[in-house]
């Protein structure tokens, strides 16, 4: 059980843990002092003294900050002996306001570094993309913190194993935190081995190397003994990774037709106590052309520490903030131009015959077709009627608002990278997939199953795969960024490719007839026009292991591995349209309709990607009505537990319309891109959007997320003063 800060900003004076060490099951406490580990440096070309000890040593900076540990034989005991260490703290003045931290005389959390900011970025700041333009509209936005609440809480498990360690952990990169792992114990990587095929959700959150997970290794190092650490609700509140949390200041010109001039934007990330996820910030600026053909842009940012909970990936890390801002852009653009917001979208995609594309951001899309995304949404919204609709409760004065919101955006995934994959046909025909990319709940065993057999022509009850076991699987770099049907898919794609050219050869070796005339036919192999003429694909894997019936030149065996590289990012893309009901009274906004057209490029198992799609929408939706992580003015947290941290039930959510378009990608063999964040990123604007629509006969302009009844209820009063 870790003992954890209960100061957001203080020195750490005396730890007594005399009477914990001394009750009963007590096998051990351990501070900083009695673990020589390494600290973990800070990321995203910060070059900054901000460094995080693995047990805070002199200063805590944020509440729920991990000072020790006790390891106890059981749960119980070891809660129990950690409420017996008292740690001396002396306050220091608290900072949790990004716009505060990054002010000259805020508190620093880093003396030494002279500054809250960790680091800055900028892309022609020095420019003026709102040169020509008849209209300009300034705003400011939050993205809020959010917690990413994974049904299963962070855990790890490690074990001694004869020179060696085996891990259990809750994460996305078992072959990240092999590494990490073996580095901070003194051993070669090969000697430990990391397992984790059953996560309970991740979304991002467990791309970390979390201190607890080193705390426990050392400490099973020391102890000569398994040590297991399992989180509970409260604790991952305060000590899991947030995600979002950025302040924009935005301005957008355009032309008095709709035509876009330009977009000017500056970037405040709040990164928490550690800079350990930098690089965030600046994938929010590489996308905030969104999918419009923006002739100019120019932006800034910079990162800062707060005595708050550590910032990291969440689902779609950096760019959901993206098209946040800049379809809350568009739509302040389209009412100060009293223009439809579907016509200033329609005005300013980037043509469909335009791919490839670079952004006047600087990134170059793949493929996209936005305004047949856009039109296939609107129709299934009914999307006159609804105007009608709401122009006719307007005019009755209903208290019930009626607002709809559209949303159409695009994302980055993949990130050009590269992922490993093996088939392998035994004797008895089954086949053997082991696999780099790592699940968290997405069905990979399925998808990349339907490949292998797809391609072999075998059962799909003949594929296992393997996968999340650096002892068994050689390489990979796990789950993140909707990288693994591409990635991962392509990889096993390719290696089946291999093996059935190679299972060719065997069954016309067997045949006695050419490698051409041999085709693919029911559970194995036949001649062409002799369908009587067949071998089976267990006749044929049992050959490849004997090596007196192969043909020559041939090796022994039916397997291939290798990477796949994808020589660039993918761009999936779409429009979301949401229909809310905002009761003018209350401030309740209730969405009762979101229709939501993705395009990921091929569509492989469409139950798979609307399980996807249907999770997104649910965390897209609860950051624009819901989600917030709050802390108090002393840096104490006010929602650190799921009695205070608004999530939505199923009953709160509509039945979702779902639909996708298909717009293949040339730069991988199955014209897949990602789909695992892209509801996410569609489905917060579109809401939003749709909140501030129900208000805008009022005069309400905008309205920051989460759209509370208490935040709507004082734009509605505000609106009438």
């Amino acid at each position: 059980m870790f003992v954890r800060s209960i100061m957001a900003h203080a020195r750490i004076g005396a730890v007594d843990s005399d009477r914990a060490r001394s009750m009963p099951g007590v096998v051990a406490v351990f501070t900083a002092d009695d673990l020589d580990l390494e600290p973990l440096p800070p990321s995203g070309n910060v070059d900054l003294p901000m460094s995080r000890q693995i047990l805070a040593r002199d200063v805590v900076r944020f509440v729920g900050e991990a000072v020790a540990v006790v390891v106890a034989e059981t749960s119980a005991q070891a809660i129990d002996a950690a409420e017996e260490v008292f740690v001396d703290y002396d306050p220091l003045d608290v900072v949790i306001d990004a716009e505060s931290a990054a002010t000259d005389g805020s508190p620093l959390l880093f003396p030494d570094a002279g500054s809250n900011v960790c680091n800055r970025f900028e892309y022609q700041w020095d420019s003026d993309p709102l040169a020509g333009a008849d209209v300009v509209v300034s705003a400011r936005f939050v993205n809020q913190r959010l917690a990413p609440v994974p049904m299963e809480p962070n855990g790890i498990a490690v074990a001694p194993d004869g020179d060696g360690y085996r891990v259990w952990v809750s994460t996305q990169v078992p072959f990240d935190i092999r590494g990490d792992l073996a580095e901070a114990l003194g051993t070669d990587k090969q000697e430990v081995r990391v397992i984790a095929p059953d996560v309970g959700g991740g979304f991002g959150a467990k791309l970390e190397m979390y201190p607890e997970y080193l705390v426990v290794a050392k400490a099973a190092q020391l102890l000569g003994r398994p040590v297991r650490w399992f989180e509970t609700r409260s604790e991952s509140m305060l000590s899991m990774t947030h995600g979002r949390a950025q302040v924009h200041r935005v301005q957008i010109g355009a032309r008095r037709d709709g035509t876009l001039v330009g977009l000017k934007a500056e970037i405040l990330a709040d990164i928490g106590a550690y800079p350990r996820a930098a690089f965030l910030p600046p994938v929010t600026m590489e996308m905030l052309a969104g999918v419009y053909a923006f002739p100019k842009i120019a932006a800034r940012g910079m990162t800062v520490v707060t005595n708050t909970t550590p910032v990291h990936a969440y689902r779609g890390a950096g760019r959901p903030e993206a098209s946040a801002l800049v379809e809350r852009a568009m739509d302040m653009l389209a009412a100060e131009l009293q223009m439809d917001p579907a016509e200033i979208r329609r005005r300013n995609f980037i043509p469909s015959d335009a791919f490839p594309y670079m952004s006047a951001a600087g990134t170059e899309y793949d493929t996209g077709d936005y305004s047949l995304a856009l039109e296939t949404a609107l129709e299934k919204a009914g999307y006159a009627e609804l105007r009608d609709e709401q122009q006719a409760r307007r005019e009755r004065g209903d208290h019930m608002a009626l607002g709809i919101g559209i949303a159409s955006y695009v994302e980055i995934t993949a990130f050009a990278e590269k992922e490993f994959g093996s088939v392998d046909v035994g004797p008895d025909g089954v086949v053997t997939v082991m696999t780099g990319i790592s699940p968290h709940g997405q069905g990979h065993e399925t998808s990349l199953a339907q490949i292998a057999s797809g391609v072999l022509g075998v059962t799909f009850e003949d594929v296992r795969v393997i996968h999340s076991d650096t002892g068994v699987v050689p390489r990979g770099s796990g789950t993140y960024g909707s990288r693994s049907l591409q990635l991962g898919g392509s990889a096993i794609f390719e290696q089946s490719h291999v093996v059935l050219e190679k299972a060719r050869r065997i069954a016309a070796h067997l045949l006695e007839a050419d490698v051409d005339d041999i085709e693919a036919a029911a559970g194995g192999f036949a001649v062409a026009g002799a369908p009587d003429r067949s071998v089976s694909w267990s006749r044929v894997a049992a050959a490849a292991a004997d090596p007196s019936a192969l043909p020559d030149g041939l090796e022994p065996g039916l397997a291939a591995q290798g990477m796949f590289r994808e020589l660039g990012s993918t761009f999936p893309f779409g429009t979301h349209v949401a229909v809310v009901e905002v009761d003018l009274q209350t401030g309740d906004a209730r969405l009762i309709r979101h229709i939501a057209v993705d395009d990921c490029g091929v569509v492989l198992n469409p139950m798979l990607a609307q399980g996807q799609v249907h999770g997104g929408l649910g965390q897209g939706i609860a950051q624009a009505l819901y989600e917030q992580v709050l802390y108090d003015e002393t840096g104490n947290p006010l929602t650190g537990n799921l009695t205070t941290y608004q999530m939505p039930s199923a009953a709160e959510l509509p039945s979702f319309e779902t639909f996708h378009t298909q717009t293949p990608t040339p730069l991988n063999p199955l014209g897949a891109k990602g789909i695992g964040e892209a509801a996410t990123i569609g489905s917060t604007p579109a809401v939003q959007n749709a909140v501030v629509d129900a208000l805008r006969h009022l005069g309400v302009g905008h309205i920051d997320m989460p759209a509370s009844p208490e935040r709507v209820l004082e734009a509605v009063r505000r609106s009438e003063r």
